[in-house]
This record gives C-alpha cells, sequence and structure tokens, in this order.
C-alpha cells in the first residue's frame, strides 16, 4: 500500500472478502494505512517519515490471501498516527485538545500517558505530532470517518462468521520495530521474529495459540507471547473464548520483510508472505474442525 494524500471524506476501509466464505476466519490490519489527509500533514510538527514509522507497513499485503482461501480481511487506509483503531474510542489525553471535551474520557491509561491514544500525541520517535493544540472537534470528526466505520465493519464480519459457523477467530494483524526486543535486526541469533498476543489468555483459547506457536517455530521462527505486546482494545473488545470468540494478536518483526529506515520491501517479503499465507490456510483448516459445530451449508 503507497503512500497517498488525501483529504478526509475519501478516507475508507479495505475491505476484501471472499466468493464464498469457507472457514471461521476473519483477518484485520488497523495500522497498515497509508492514505493521509492533506490537512494532517499541514498541521503536523514533524516529516512524514516520522509519522510513517507508526504503520504496520505492508502487513495486509502479507495476509492478502484470505479472500482467496475464503477468508475476510479487513484493512485500514488511514494512518495509525491520525487514529489508532486499535485503542478505545475516547482513549486520549485532554491536554492535547482546544474545546470542550466529551464524556466520559478514559485518560489515565498507560497508552495514553505515552503519548498513544485514539488520536496519538506522538510520533513513534516520541516527538509531538502536533504543533498547537488540536481542536476538540476533531475527535468526533475522527471516530465518525474512520474509527466508528473499522470498528462497524469489523463487528459486521465477526458477528456474521460466528452466525455461520458457530464461532470465529480474529487474527488482528501487526508488525513490530526490530527495537522492540531491544536488539538490531541483525541479531538473528536473540530476535524474536513473532509475538503473539492472546490478552494473557483472556482472548483466546489457548489450544489455538499453541497451536500457531507450534506451527511457526517449526518453520524455524523464534516465537514469544504477550511480551511486549499482549494486544490492544481490538483483543480485549472481540476476544470473548467462553462463547466461542476468539481474538489472537500476531506481530510480525519488520526486519523480517522491509528496510525500516527506508520503508520499503526486502527481497526477503515474498517469503514471509508466503508464510503467512500458508499459515492462514492451515489454520483455516484448523479452526474449521476445532472450532466449528455446524456444517458449512452447500451454495
Amino acid at each position: 500500500m503507497e503512500f497517498s494524500p488525501v483529504e478526509p471524506e475519501s478516507l475508507a476501509l479495505d475491505c476484501r472478502l471472499p466468493h464464498r466464505q469457507t472457514a471461521p476466519v476473519v483477518v484485520a490490519s488497523p495500522h497498515s494505512g497509508s492514505h493521509y489527509p492533506a490537512s494532517f500533514l499541514a498541521e503536523a510538527a514533524v516529516p512524514l517519515a516520522a509519522l510513517r514509522r507508526a504503520e504496520d507497513a505492508f502487513v495486509d499485503e502479507l495476509f492478502a490471501i484470505a479472500p482467496a482461501i475464503g477468508i475476510p480481511l479487513l484493512a485500514a487506509r488511514f494512518p495509525r498516527s491520525y487514529v489508532d483503531a486499535n485503542r478505545e474510542p475516547y482513549e486520549l489525553d485532554p491536554a492535547m485538545f482546544e474545546g470542550p471535551l466529551p464524556r466520559p474520557l478514559n485518560h489515565r491509561s498507560s497508552r495514553v500517558a505515552a503519548g498513544l491514544g485514539m488520536i496519538p500525541r506522538v510520533a513513534a520517535s516520541g516527538e509531538p505530532i502536533y504543533r498547537t493544540r488540536v481542536s476538540s472537534d476533531e475527535i468526533e470528526l475522527r471516530l465518525s470517518s474512520c474509527w466508528r466505520p473499522y470498528h462497524a465493519a469489523l463487528s459486521s464480519l465477526v458477528e456474521q462468521t460466528h452466525r455461520t459457523f458457530g464461532s470465529t477467530l480474529l487474527i488482528d494483524a501487526h508488525s513490530m520495530p526490530s527495537s522492540a526486543s531491544g536488539l538490531g535486526p541483525r541479531d538473528r541469533d536473540h530476535r524474536v521474529d513473532i509475538v503473539l498476543g492472546d490478552n494473557h489468555g483472556e482472548a483466546c483459547a489457548s489450544y489455538l495459540v499453541d497451536w500457531v506457536e507450534r506451527w511457526l517455530a517449526g518453520r524455524g521462527l523464534r516465537v514469544q507471547r504477550n511480551q511486549p505486546y499482549a494486544g490492544g482494545f481490538t483483543t480485549q473488545r472481540y476476544g470473548r473464548p467462553d462463547v466461542g470468540r476468539h481474538t489472537l494478536q500476531i506481530e510480525i518483526n519488520r526486519a523480517l520483510y522491509m528496510d525500516e529506515l527506508r520503508h520499503e520491501k526486502l527481497p526477503t517479503a515474498g517469503i514471509v508472505e508466503r508464510l503467512m499465507s500458508r499459515l492462514l490456510e492451515e489454520l483455516a483448516s484448523e479452526a474449521l474442525s476445532q472450532l466449528s459445530p455446524r456444517p458449512l451449508a452447500a451454495e
């Protein structure tokens, strides 16, 4: 997905539906968007390169096979530095805004303290994104144009899948900077390749997480659970394994497939894409056999 400056009204979602859904699996990528509103770029106090460091660049492409194998894929087109769809809707820093604020406001979370609320205050580098305070009108504007449409679409996909199959597994797809483990991209002996987040066992059945971990480790990847990423709003909202609604966050180390400084794919990107494609194919079969109590109706 290439960068292009656009106006807010043209921001949208990329919802790719299969001809026929054949497994109780949905894939979502809330942070791979790169369509920046021109007005946002004009207000930014940091260069575009600093804003783009927050993107889960190319993650939607790594899972692009999903519709072809009967799995819906939802990707945000708006960038994370503009609206973070993996945060609560009013998880905001009140000091950022000028004007009356909505109530209630969740301003005490650790994410808000770090400047990473639903409307982020800081870029990935830690620098303030805005030169001045943001009009409080922007809160509802960005909720209505980005956050709510994304979660309305995701909720619909999850609900439809659950009605059809009696259960659902939502894969929340992300990437992480190679520095997340405190190690450089070339320190292969210690680097964590994949972090699986299940909200410390609250969002997904352990046997599904075990299966994914074994599958990835069996392909030579170094896998870690819940550290440093256990999952955000998506795992908390959609993960209810007690009623057959499972959510698993997958974080892929960017050093596996992209040049983080140049924001470009590496030649290895094709390898990672094929790996994620195979994972989805086999996970779809596993989920269909283990999760779905209902036979799939014929067309």
